[in-house]
């Protein structure tokens, strides 16, 4: 984890929450008291993990754990009192919130860190080929589309076309979508 947030106004904890972020090699750790604060700077900032200690003295914690979940960039921690965490758990579980009932045991979060820190390292391999599959969906649809050019302007085949593309790729040593993108200014412009 490399930075997380808590939203808390109780500063007893505040401290053990930090010292558990820092105990399991989290970087910076920043701090808010209410849920107004954390909803402007979670427009402007990410964060690995948030941490939503309720109640808050502008709202009950629920809508803002929602929030935050809702950006997929944070993995979030709703920590309530034990009488309401049936209640939060149905309440926010389709959302992706986790939810840890107080008092907090010391092992157990650190176990709820560590289930975190598992499901931070598998979100970021998801993402990392979410983003390829979408950068090769965006190249095939550069290279389809010069290809229509070629058979428009050239009158060639769709064979022939993508022929023609990859030969002028392994000819020029350029990658298909790049010699795509040369055609595409040829005779787009």
């Amino acid at each position: 984890m490399e930075n997380a947030l808590i939203v808390s106004s109780s500063e007893k904890s505040v401290a053990f929450f930090t010292g558990m972020l820092n105990a399991n090699s989290c970087g910076a750790v920043t701090v808010l008291k209410t849920g107004a604060e954390a909803r402007r700077v979670l427009s402007e900032h990410e964060f690995d993990i948030v941490i939503i200690y309720v109640p808050l003295p502008d709202e009950s914690g629920e809508s803002l754990s929602r929030h935050v979940a809702s950006k997929e960039t944070s993995l979030v921690i709703l920590v309530v009192k034990g009488e309401y965490f049936d209640d939060m758990c149905a309440a926010t579980e389709d959302a992706g919130v986790l939810v840890v009932a107080r008092p907090v045991d010391r092992t157990l979060f650190k176990s709820t860190l560590r289930l975190v820190k598992s499901a931070l390292a598998k979100l970021k391999t998801l993402r990392s080929e979410n983003s390829a599959l979408k950068q090769k969906i965006e190249d095939i649809k550069i290279i389809d589309r010069a290809k229509y050019i070629l058979i428009s302007y050239l009158k060639m085949s769709e064979q022939e076309a993508h022929r023609f593309i990859e030969k002028q790729a392994m000819d020029m040593r350029a990658t298909r979508r790049s010699v795509a993108e040369g055609v595409l200014r040829t005779y787009e412009s």
